[in-house]
């Protein structure tokens, strides 16, 4: 896989999490204080996210950080 292939993977797993919380793009970005549009970039991947916003990331969805690794 590379690193487009994995930017796109990573980013419909956080979409998926997301969903399944129940929770908007704008949901999660304000709750994690990004734009709206750096979450549509990261899940459509078209933007890497950092681990700190990866770790705001989960916690705002309730996971582990892992969890937006599985299947990957």
């Amino acid at each position: 896989m590379n690193e487009n292939e994995l930017m796109k993977t990573f980013g419909k797993r956080v979409a998926v999490v997301r969903k399944s919380k129940g929770v908007t793009q704008q949901q999660l970005a304000e709750s994690i204080s990004m734009s709206v549009v750096a979450i549509a970039y990261i899940e459509t991947g078209k933007r890497w996210a950092r681990l700190g916003t990866l770790n705001k990331i989960a916690s705002s969805l309730k996971v582990d950080i892992a969890d937006l690794f599985k299947d990957i």
